[in-house]
């Protein structure tokens, strides 16, 4: 089992992707996400998601919300992934030019979901732009595909 944070930055009427393309056998590889990764040992979502985000980006992100809890069953190397997910409105710092997962980009809020991306991606970047109540969804993958997914909404 793998924990996970996963964080959409919006600025104006933009938001900050990751390009990943540059680390060998990654399971995102060539696709546009948001910034995130693994939990330490110790570590809570919260804390893990700003280390992340300033690794991957130069950027401390201020007061993140979490929006959801996202499923993905037996995603990656027979592993379930349980990913906190998160937006941020407000940062302090630089972008840096050269992060270590791939190729930053400042893209416009409405065409996130014109970037190539995980099918279910587009299913929850939907529920983000529509400001959907906290939710929690499991997506289950078979080879890559999106089989099928559930959701539940809490107000």
């Amino acid at each position: 089992m793998k924990l996970c944070t996963l964080c959409y930055l919006k600025k104006d009427d933009e938001v900050l992707l990751l390009h990943r393309n540059k680390k060998e056998n990654d399971v995102h590889e060539g696709l546009w996400i948001g910034l995130g990764g693994k939990l330490e040992k110790g570590e809570s979502p919260e804390d893990c998601v700003k280390r992340e985000f300033k690794e991957e980006s130069g950027l401390d992100i201020i007061a993140p919300k979490m929006r959801g809890v996202l499923t993905f069953p037996d995603f990656s190397k027979g592993e379930d992934y349980y990913v906190f997910l998160y937006t941020a409105e407000d940062y302090i710092g630089e972008l840096i030019k050269d992060s270590p997962e791939g190729s930053l980009k400042w893209v416009e809020y409405e065409s996130i979901l014109d970037y190539p991306t995980w099918e279910g991606d587009k299913i929850f970047l939907k529920w983000l732009q529509e400001k959907k109540s906290f939710f929690s969804a499991t997506f289950t993958y078979k080879d890559d595909k999106l089989e099928n997914y559930d959701v539940v909404f809490h107000e």
